[in-house]
């Protein structure tokens, strides 16, 4: 009988739709004793005698992965894998999945909680208020504001729908979306300067990789539109951190929305948690009840999908193992 190990917290020793598949196709489900995030001894504990793995967004290393010689799926929830060593897995033919079109809303309403936290000065009334104040100062609309988009993927799309509501204008800069995206989701395709010029507000939602890595450097902080927010709901490594701090002390920046950081969760040695013109949230964008019950179910299909000699159509990022794979 297949097993098949549970990372994610969220839904370790949790019932659900997920549950149901695996249990109806047959497989064991391992709910490991661990802490909030897997670590690499976790995984060593229990690799080694499973079939499959639902991950969270923790490391996989290589050489964590090479001790599971059993080991046919990773099942990401969500849509990032730069967590999983993808050369370990397409050297053990090890399919690596994926669950699209499951969070992208989730996502897109946390980077408006955290913008009108921002604009509507929500924390700091909070805390005032608390503590005997009445702070009425006038806040910042962000309607008539242009939302500039670095990134029209699912979720860039999904804040796009959300943003129009609002009654904001629209531009992205996404070299990959063709243009019935862009019509689509009513934004106005820019490149990045021109992006980093108009924009009010700019939300990041590009995938972290080689070239996007520190992205969100000085010298794109100093194109932004002085007084401008930037919203981060993508990942940590995107933004340069001292280069946003000194954007954020100096007045250029109004503030920021971070629900991603770059070392997770951040230590006191982070410059940017203690900035009062921030706010934070622990990255938890793309994890609501509803998307963490869908990424889950839809890995469990996946991991089904494959056993069963299938192949999940746009769930597997490392296509070239297709040729020859088998359970």
């Amino acid at each position: 009988m297949p097993k098949v190990l549970i990372g994610p917290h969220l839904i370790r020793h949790q019932p659900g739709p997920f549950r149901d598949v695996l249990n109806q196709a047959g497989f064991t489900v391992v709910d490991p004793e661990a802490g909030f995030v897997m670590t690499d001894e976790d995984y060593r504990a229990h690799l080694p005698d499973v079939d499959a793995v639902i991950a969270g967004g923790e490391p996989l290393r290589g050489e964590v992965i090479d001790l599971a010689p059993r080991l046919r799926v990773i099942a990401r929830t969500g849509v990032g894998y730069e967590s999983v060593d993808l050369a370990a897995s397409n050297r053990r033919k090890i399919a690596v999945v994926i669950t699209p079109g499951t969070n992208q809303d989730s996502v897109a309403e946390q980077a408006f909680a955290l913008l009108l936290a921002l604009t509507r000065n929500v924390a700091h009334s909070t805390e005032a208020i608390r503590t005997g104040g009445w702070d009425r100062r006038l806040v910042t609309p962000i309607r008539g504001k242009t939302l500039g988009l670095v990134g029209l993927g699912r979720i860039g799309q999904s804040v796009c729908s959300r943003a129009r509501a609002f009654g904001m204008d629209l531009v992205a800069c996404d070299p990959v979306a063709g243009d019935s995206i862009f019509e689509q989701s009513g934004a106005r395709r820019v490149d990045l300067p021109e992006l980093l010029a108009v924009s009010d507000v700019v939300s990041l939602h590009a995938p972290l990789n080689d070239q996007t890595k520190g992205l969100v450097d000085r010298e794109f902080l100093a194109a932004m539109k002085p007084g401008s927010y930037l919203i981060n709901t993508a990942r940590g490594g995107l933004v340069v951190d001292e280069d946003l701090r000194d954007s954020l002390t100096s007045g250029h920046l109004a503030g920021a929305g971070l629900d991603v950081f770059s070392v997770e969760p951040p230590g006191p040695e982070n410059v940017l948690i203690k900035l009062p013109n921030v706010v934070l949230s622990p990255h938890v964008g793309g994890t609501d009840s509803k998307s963490m019950s869908d990424m889950a179910e839809l890995a469990a299909r996946a991991i089904v999908e494959l056993f069963r000699g299938g192949w999940p159509e746009g769930c597997v990022v490392n296509e070239e193992i297709r040729p020859g794979w088998r359970w």
